[in-house]
């Protein structure tokens, strides 16, 4: 009898199991799902484009001619390779696919992947990009503002806290 309950016991186990990673499976496709409809392929390109643009800016500061264009070419098809083998999408997926699974549920990533896919989310997608980089910029505009007073107030402090730090040392004799 004891080995009929082992028995069953390990049979329900592994019929468990099956379901658990049935069910993990099932939540990373959704999230897989997401990321792709989100475009999360692209999160490096910003990256590429800028070490793309420093090897240019080098190449125009070097003075190279134009016959050397090859090297500049040759220099950047490397640096790609060395971005692919720290932020390639097949670098980052495993992990982002951990990220939304462990940030949001199965059905909440159905649920976003629906929103995505209607004509509101399509709009937020394309139009997000824009939107938070018009963001950044008020913001940085705003902030202009508020640096010198944020500044003098930095220096009040730290002239209350030590009132010698800005003065100039006595000279030694």
């Amino acid at each position: 009898m004891t080995r009929l309950r082992a028995l069953c016991t390990a049979v329900a186990l592994v019929c468990a199991s099956g379901q658990v990673l049935a069910d993990t499976a099932s939540h990373n496709a959704s999230a897989e799902k997401f990321l792709m409809m989100a475009h999360a392929d692209k999160l490096g390109t910003p990256v590429y484009m800028q070490v793309q643009q420093m090897f240019a800016q080098r190449f125009e500061q070097t003075k190279a001619p134009a016959s050397k264009k090859s090297v500049l070419d040759s220099y950047q098809a490397k640096a790609n390779a060395a971005l692919d083998q720290a932020i390639g999408w097949n670098k980052l997926k495993p992990d982002m696919v951990k990220l939304y699974t462990s940030t949001f549920t199965e059905s909440e990533l159905k649920d976003l992947v629906a929103f995505y896919q209607s004509p509101l989310g399509k709009k937020v997608l394309e139009k997000m990009p824009q939107v938070t980089q018009q963001s950044a910029q008020l913001t940085q505009q705003k902030l202009e503002s508020a640096v010198p007073v944020v500044n003098k107030l930095l220096a009040d402090m730290t002239n209350e806290l030590d009132p010698n730090a800005g003065k100039a040392a006595p000279a030694k004799k």
